[in-house]
């Protein structure tokens, strides 16, 4: 199944018959046909089959408008419109989701769209039309018994507001894994404090001194095993521990979980480097994959077994409390060879491992990395990570949004947070506030940084820990994609925080609020609100970026433009209404 080579474009397509579906949403099913249900959500179904029984194309058409961006699971930084000859993706069940969102520049979405069954492999193509003046979309999906079934969301406030829509639908549906604890819970990763450089005495350190910061796990990332070195992956396949750097890891993991660390251990079950013995053995069957390993096929029974039996191993044998499960999506590697679906052999596999190590460990943390957390990868992991972005707090923040957009069950986690010993406090915080709306991984050797360091990082979780269920479980609301989520709203049960991450005026009601708190992750040294409710008085409480407090006073916010004083990577907290007039200065 490939996309049309000789269509420069969407125009070039062989002509089809399109029909109204919804709003301004046009639909067209070439050489086959459709069918629309409305469910009391407001979705609507639409069924789709091919006349022959063979794969299904489906096409879009929405008139431009005032469009302004489309949201898609790969787009990355590209957010705004591309044309139809451009806009292409490739998605199964461990890369992404048939799914996007058009909208115009009020945020408002034209058309949101996706794939019921999150498994198949799916291709599209998507974008402006330049002859029909449209965006258009072309979904092609492979031949299923019974067809396929698509969801449209109808025209929502917000992508997020779209976006959730179709998450409750996805998790009426699909039984999340169990969250634990565990899950939710700032983590300490080695990855970016040591790569590979890693060892027994070093990790133990960096765990005593997380459990005083506010950390409540730790994974042990690449570099722990045997062939752990060089930064590629040539040594990766018989997974047993270093003896050099090692040499008793189960002892070491004990003593870990002894400080009241959760311990996670990395391992990428399905990459077999040329150095390892397992190589031997799997070599006929595999392909090339990440620099320097190849990729075993999970459609193999065998292959199955063995990474079960693998994962089993490595829990049972070392007391761990999980995994962190790595390069799930290389397993496309053995996509289009004519076998069977990768991504449905994905759910086996999957599944296997999970009931397995549910045996052997009550209260399983399993850590997937992006861009295999969509809903279809709920029921197989409970730590949903999103993708590698070292030092960049803007990545962080955007990408565990759009992460977050159709995680269903699992712990959204942010990429492991980076930053020079030498760096300012303001910018140590920066980071922690990048990863406020997820739950904050963070690398860094502790034993090194200063004590600032260490005093901001301790504040920022604390904080986060504090205030863990609006975060995690409030409404959010970022505004558009296009502009990377200036302004991130997070409200639960009266309580609110806002992050603002550049200078411009946030609008705020404060009538029904028992307490908002404002993040500021701009670098001006205020933020400023448009109260546009009746205001009032409200307390204020100012910290600087590692937690010292300010200023605190009583403050009357009237309607209208009010500049605050909260330091650039800092935090103040309104609550109230109170009934003085003076309170004890700045501390």
């Amino acid at each position: 199944m490939t996309i049309d080579q000789e269509a420069v474009t969407t125009a070039e397509l062989a002509p089809a018959t399109f029909e109204p579906l919804l709003d301004q949403v046009s639909i067209a099913v070439p050489g086959g046909h459709w069918s629309s249900t409305e469910l009391p959500s407001g979705i609507r179904m639409v069924a789709v089959d091919s006349t022959g029984g063979g794969p299904v194309e489906v096409r879009l058409s929405v008139p431009l408008g005032d469009a302004a961006g489309y949201w898609h699971p790969q787009g990355g930084w590209r957010r705004t419109l591309t044309a139809d000859w451009e806009g292409k993706a490739s998605v199964s069940l461990v890369d992404s989701l048939a799914t996007g969102s058009l909208y115009d520049h009020a945020g408002t979405t034209m058309l949101t769209f996706a794939a019921a069954d999150p498994v198949p492999e799916a291709r599209l193509r998507f974008g402006v039309s330049e002859e029909t003046d449209a965006f258009v979309v072309q979904l092609r999906l492979p031949a299923a018994p019974g067809g396929h079934r698509l969801l449209f969301v109808p025209r929502s406030a917000s992508v997020a507001d779209a976006m959730r829509t179709l998450r409750e639908w996805y998790a009426a549906g699909i039984e999340p894994m169990p969250v634990p604890d565990g899950a939710r819970t700032p983590v300490y990763s080695t990855w970016y404090a040591f790569n590979q450089q890693v060892d027994a005495d070093s990790v133990t350190a960096e765990a005593a001194l997380a459990t005083t910061l506010g950390f409540g796990a730790l994974i042990l990332d690449d570099g722990w095993q045997l062939g752990g070195h060089g930064r590629g992956y040539a040594g990766c396949g018989d997974w047993l521990p270093d003896p050099a750097k090692f040499p008793d890891l189960t002892a070491h993991v004990a003593e870990v979980r002894g400080l009241g660390l959760h311990y996670l251990l990395w391992v990428a079950p399905l990459l077999v480097g040329p150095d390892s013995d397992a190589h031997r053995r799997w070599q006929p069957t595999v392909r090339a994959g990440v620099p320097g390993a190849y990729v075993l096929d999970p459609r193999l029974p065998e292959v199955r077994a063995h990474v079960v039996e693998l994962c089993v191993r490595l829990v049972r044998e070392h007391g761990l409390d999980g995994l962190k499960l790595d390069f799930l999506d290389e397993a496309m590697v053995h996509a289009g060879d004519g076998g069977s679906d990768v991504g449905l052999a994905m759910t086996e596999l999957l599944a296997a491992v999970r009931d397995a190590l549910e045996k052997v460990r009550p209260g399983l943390l399993l850590e997937l990395r992006q861009p295999y957390t969509g809903p279809g990868m709920a029921p197989y992991g409970n730590l949903l990570r999103s993708f590698d972005c070292p030092a960049d707090s803007t990545a962080n923040r955007v990408r565990t949004i759009d992460t977050a957009f159709l995680a269903i069950g699992g712990a959204v986690h942010s990429d492991m947070l980076l930053w020079h010993p030498e760096a300012p406090a303001h910018s140590v915080a920066r980071q922690l506030i990048g990863a406020l709306h997820s739950v904050p991984q963070v690398s860094v050797k502790l034993t090194a940084v200063p004590e600032e360091h260490r005093a901001a990082i301790a504040f920022w979780l604390g904080q986060w820990t504090r205030l863990r269920s609006v975060l995690l479980d409030g409404v959010v609301e970022p505004g558009r994609p296009d502009e990377l989520y200036p302004v991130v709203r997070a409200d639960l049960d009266g309580a609110g925080l806002i992050s603002v991450h550049a200078e411009q005026v946030v609008p705020v009601d404060l009538t029904w609020r028992q307490e908002l708190v404002l993040v500021n992750g701009s670098a001006a040294d205020r933020i400023v609100l448009d109260v546009t409710g009746p205001g009032g008085e409200t307390e204020l409480t100012a910290y600087g970026p590692s937690g010292r407090i300010i200023e605190r006073r009583l403050l009357g916010l009237t309607p209208g433009l009010h500049a605050l004083p909260v330091p650039k990577s800092g935090l103040a907290v309104l609550s109230g209404p109170v009934g003085a007039t003076e309170v004890e200065g700045a501390e």
